[in-house]
């Protein structure tokens, strides 16, 4: 089959692997049709993590079930499914809230070296019953694809920034998943919401979704316009240092910093006294996938949500190395691409 490897940082090309086989018996193995590069995916595209090389990548994965071990019992040959980005095992204590990352073996991400990448034309998924969500024949690629991964991790973002209805809250960073996080924060009551992005033409999306587009110089408007207080909130989809502590100073005394971004492998020197003194609360976490899909499917389908506008560009797999590319430009008109497989 055709796969999506990375060797070395900034070298991306599509080379012929063997096909996978099936996971055991309660696994199953996904025709994939429509895969996505996330935001995540450029840490190792930059250099920011090690390589086992050669790494098959990533982890958003919509398609076909076209094998399915004995002991799946919810999926069968010709299901339209997407598959979670993080997965566990289905069985254990941490499982059985649906909630992989509390996976007592462990939670794996697909495409990390671990898993196989879902940039590949078939992906093996372990614990197919727990992995797997079909998809209703209404709901376009597009919309599946954001519920591998993007969309989620916005809306659990902004459900654990703990905004209250009517109240403020500042989105930095606003790529896939930050412009993800302006719609959820909007959707759960924040009345204003501040995105914060260097790129004028990302802000000016988020705009048009009900936010206040700011710059990161102009971080002191949030200021003003709460009274001195700040947000009660800060959701922070990019997880630099600067990003961070610029969420921790920002938000007001007795409010919550919700992080989301992916952090690089180095410390992050945490203003221990200033938050201890302020009462701030920090969250951070990958995304319980299984756990949001009960809630997000009905709000994506009635378009209560809107995923419309996220993605920028489509491209075949082969074109993956170009793709890969414009990504890392992060400019405003190449937020999110569709590798059509």
């Amino acid at each position: 089959m055709r796969s999506v490897l990375i060797e070395n940082p900034g070298e991306v090309r599509v080379d012929t692997v063997d096909d996978p086989v099936l996971p055991g018996p309660d696994g199953a193995i996904v025709q994939v049709e429509q895969t996505a590069i996330c935001g995540s995916d450029l840490h190792f595209y930059e250099g920011d993590y090690p390589l086992i090389a050669p790494i098959s990548l990533r982890h958003e994965a919509f398609g076909t079930v076209v094998e399915v071990g004995s002991q799946v019992r919810e999926h069968a040959v010709g299901d339209r499914v997407v598959v979670s980005s993080v997965a566990g095992c289905g069985a254990c204590d941490g499982c059985s809230t649906l909630d992989p990352v509390t996976c007592v073996q462990g939670p794996v991400i697909f495409g990390c070296g671990v898993l196989g990448g879902a940039q590949s034309e078939l992906l093996a998924v372990p614990s197919a019953d727990f992995q797997l969500l079909s998809m209703p024949d209404d709901l376009g690629a597009e919309a599946a694809l954001l519920l591998t991964d993007n969309l989620v991790t916005g809306w659990v973002g902004a459900r654990r920034a703990d905004i209250p209805a009517g109240g403020s809250a500042v989105v930095m960073g606003l790529g896939a998943v930050g412009l993800c996080a302006v719609r959820s924060a909007l959707a759960l009551g924040a009345e204003t919401v501040y995105a914060v992005d260097p790129v004028a033409g990302r802000r000016a999306t988020a705009a048009a979704s009900g936010a206040v587009g700011l710059d990161p110089s102009e971080l002191g408007v949030v200021t003003e316009q709460t009274g001195g207080r700040g947000p009660h909130a800060v959701i922070d989809a990019v997880g630099s240092d600067t990003t961070m502590s610029s969420a921790l100073s920002l938000v007001r005394a007795g409010g919550t910093v919700s992080v989301v971004g992916v952090h690089d492998l180095n410390p992050f020197p945490f203003p221990a006294t200033m938050a201890l003194i302020r009462s701030v609360t920090l969250r951070s976490t990958t995304a319980p996938i299984q756990q949001a899909w009960p809630e997000l499917l009905p709000l994506v389908r009635s378009g209560e949500l809107s995923t419309d506008g996220i993605f920028t560009h489509r491209m075949p797999l082969e074109h993956a190395a170009a793709a890969y590319a414009r990504v890392a430009e992060r400019s405003a008109d190449c937020v999110k691409v569709i590798l059509e497989v």
